[in-house]
């Protein structure tokens, strides 16, 4: 994993994105991640070890049509204070790009705030004009899944 870039300001956002290949260009097995300053994209940092993650997954043709727009979608309702008195509760969003299907998770802090969790996920459905159900998983239990998937915590 490495560093790109911080950034504070949406002008800073917008000349990244700017510069930056889309998910869809990236080679099988390469990440995204954009985390809060003081939060690494782990499931073993302070501040992400008792949260989980709102997942949405896309098949390898969805990648144009659909994984780009999404993950530029997440992004700017993070950057944007979207989630406004929930904000405390998002880490950061990561993008997954792999052979058998790509993913973008917005990860949060504390998977016991139920209520928080659940306003977060209505806000992504909502953004991304969603009519399918999205899942949200407690990192602890994508940790201990004893199969490809691991047990859903909320759908909304």
């Amino acid at each position: 994993m490495k560093k790109v870039i911080d950034f504070d300001t949406v002008e800073d956002f917008w000349g990244l994105m700017n510069h930056i290949a889309p998910p869809s260009k990236l080679p099988s097995g390469c990440d995204y991640y954009v985390f809060k300053d003081v939060i690494q994209p782990m499931w073993e940092d302070d501040r992400n070890k008792n949260g989980g993650m709102w997942l949405l997954t896309f098949e390898k043709n969805q990648r144009i049509s659909h994984l780009d727009p999404c993950w530029l979608e997440i992004l700017m309702l993070l950057v944007g204070e979207t989630f406004e008195d929930d904000s405390d509760e998002i880490c950061g969003a990561v993008v997954n790009i792999r052979g058998k299907g790509d993913r973008v998770s917005v990860w949060t802090t504390d998977c016991s705030s139920a209520e928080a969790i659940k306003r977060i996920g209505q806000k992504i459905k909502d953004a991304l004009g969603l009519t399918c159900a999205i899942e949200y998983t407690a990192h602890t239990d994508a940790q201990n899944k004893s199969s490809s998937r691991a047990k859903c915590t909320f759908r909304i």
